[in-house]
């Protein structure tokens, strides 16, 4: 058969190819996944080949942008052309937006198959070199790049409103995945097991049982299933930075490449906006020390004792004697100390330590009434839910008015700098509202029921020494941080010397060193004003009735120990008291530390 046949359909003059190729392009590899546009594109060219006496030998495809050049499909089709130049294709595309939808793009791609050998034809179009044709070719080519460009504009308003109503466009973010449903299209869910592992340390950096970034990188690199490691099977910092920040797990959306400030967002974050705003001012707060590696389960108390003549933390080692044999060792590395490079046994020190936790241990009497005062402030804060949700009403209308006076003064400013100072501070006023949104939903309803809430802090008030046991460092570092509120000294002759417990234990001893009295007769001088308030008119007239001491020192203690029972507002607290309240209010999350015994 000759490589070129007659074309009936012209003068008689010019040839046509006898064989063709078809190319054929989508605009996403979704589109190809869903079978829309590849194979009727490929049916209607070879209609056409039929109709026009081709033999189809090859069919091409992409499933990328018009915009681009640089396709795979159509470099394969260009390298087929120019092999069998000598055998010249007719070029198949079912429409001239199938080439290209870009101008520059479409006379390029015509310029590369003309010189490959290659002759371009359509269905819906005859490409010729007269005048008329190039006009009617460019102008199909500027309309297809109009439509390319009107398609993106309006896939980008879609995906601005759908921002703007609460609902994540980007990439799924780690921990999440997206479901499609019936009424609101692809939202996001929780992708299990990944998603419980985030929500357990950000909730710990949160309430402080982890204190610093580099304790929740290794709580993650110890979870087995946590797969965003690097070779060496490390967590980047940058990353743990990254999860901190993203505002997505707090339930919260914003896109500020596109203008739109942070809103509540349809789908449930792992942690609520109050703690995302705790971590963010703890991050903000923390100092940028480098994370120490030599902190291990050999030495626990390693940075945390201090030397009782200088003050500085103890450093420790394993010393080897003559024999070979290996010792384990504190001592202060202060020059200038007395203590400096004399060693403390290890089993001496934390020996001294294991004694100084067990002395926290409260009676069951004690313990009985801490919880029954830990119940009572459980079910007043719950009797107050209706004062407190007209007070959260009253500052979220008090956000909005702010709001809206910076939004006149921003109509009436000129000044660019001055606006985007205003600006800010709406985006953080906006912030502060979506915050007392939440509180006011979530306000008296608690997740679980006081058993349960309170059952991992009531073991740890019962005994620290069941919880510091534990094998594992994060444990033992945690029991630290909510038994004492500051470093503990320890002088190699007299041990340890006024440890600085934490408020819980502070308030306990305070309960437990109360001395009760029965009342004389004639009634007596109340030793401080909170036992007036409450007991002098039933002591002088004889009202106590059959009350035992035990509940006495209840209703007596109760209002000593409400900074503990946050009866007041957190805000009336002092600062130690609102530090070692953080520390501490790991035990009382939705038992987010419950792994740890």
């Amino acid at each position: 058969m000759s490589r070129y046949t007659l074309d009936l359909n012209h003068t008689g003059t010019a040839l046509k190819p006898a064989k063709a190729v078809i190319y054929a392009r989508v605009s996403s590899a979704a589109q190809v996944r869903r079978g829309d546009g590849l194979g009727s594109q490929e049916t209607r060219c070879r209609e056409f080949a039929g109709y026009r006496g081709y033999t189809v030998v090859k069919v091409f495809s992409d499933d990328l942008s018009g915009s681009s050049v640089e396709r795979p499909g159509m470099k394969a089709m260009l390298s087929f052309l120019r092999k069998n130049k000598h055998d010249p294709h007719a070029v198949l595309i079912d429409d001239i937006s199938r080439l290209a939808r870009g101008v520059k793009a479409h006379i390029e791609l015509r310029s590369a198959i003309s010189l490959a050998g290659g002759v371009l034809e359509s269905p819906t179009l005859e490409f010729g070199d007269d005048a008329d044709s190039e006009l009617q070719e460019y102008i199909l080519a500027t309309v297809s790049q109009h439509q390319r460009r009107k398609n993106a504009e309006q896939t980008l308003n879609r995906m601005k409103a759908r921002v703007r109503s609460g609902y994540w466009v980007f990439s799924r973010p780690w921990g999440y995945r997206y479901e499609k449903t019936r009424n609101e299209g692809k939202i996001l869910v929780r992708d299990e097991p990944i998603a419980s592992i985030l929500q357990e340390g950000l909730a710990g950096f949160a309430t402080g049982r982890f204190e610093t970034k580099s304790e929740v990188r290794r709580f993650w690199e110890a979870q087995s299933l946590f797969s965003k490691r690097r070779k060496d099977g490390s967590i980047h910092p940058q990353l743990v930075h990254d999860l901190l920040t993203n505002p997505i797990y707090a339930g919260l959306v914003q896109a500020p490449d596109w203008k739109i400030g942070l809103r509540e967002g349809r789908h449930k974050g792992l942690i609520t906006a109050g703690d995302f705003d705790k971590i963010q001012a703890h991050l903000t707060n923390l100092a940028k020390a480098p994370a120490r590696k030599d902190l291990n389960t050999d030495f626990p108390l390693r940075g945390f004792v201090a030397c009782g003549d200088c003050g500085h933390p103890l450093t420790s080692c394993w010393s080897k004697s003559n024999t070979g044999k290996k010792h384990p060792y504190y001592f202060c590395f202060k020059k200038g100390c007395d203590s400096y490079r004399k060693s403390i046994r290890k089993e001496d020190l934390e020996g001294a330590f294991d004694t100084l936790l067990g002395s926290l241990k409260p009676t069951k009497t004690l313990f009985s009434l801490v919880r029954e005062m830990l119940k009572d402030a459980w079910d007043q804060r719950l009797s107050q839910v209706t004062e407190l949700r007209k007070s959260l009403t009253q500052a979220a209308a008090k956000i909005e008015k702010q709001i809206e006076q910076l939004l006149d003064r921003i109509v009436e400013a000129s000044n660019p700098s001055v606006i985007s100072a205003y600006e800010k501070r709406i985006a953080s006023l906006e912030k502060d509202k979506l915050v007392i949104a939440e509180q006011e939903r979530t306000a008296g309803q608690p997740k679980h029921a006081f058993e349960k809430v309170f059952e991992l802090a009531m073991t740890f008030l019962s005994n620290p020494q069941k919880l510091w046991a534990s094998d594992r460092l994060e444990v033992k570092r945690l029991v630290l941080r909510l038994a004492f509120s500051d470093h503990l000294h320890y002088h190699r002759e007299k041990g340890f010397s006024n440890p600085n417990f934490s408020l819980p234990f502070k308030t306990l001893t305070a309960i437990g060193d109360q001395e009760m009295q029965m009342a004389h007769r004639g009634g007596f001088e109340p030793p401080t004003p909170w036992f007036v308030a409450m007991y002098s008119i039933q002591l002088s007239y004889r009202c106590v009735g059959e009350k035992t001491s035990s509940q006495i020192a209840y209703s007596c203690c109760k209002s000593k120990a409400s900074s503990f029972l946050e009866v007041a507002p957190i805000g009336r607290m002092s600062r130690l008291q609102r530090t070692e309240m953080k520390s501490f209010g790991a035990l009382f999350r939705d038992g987010s530390p419950v792994n740890l015994i």
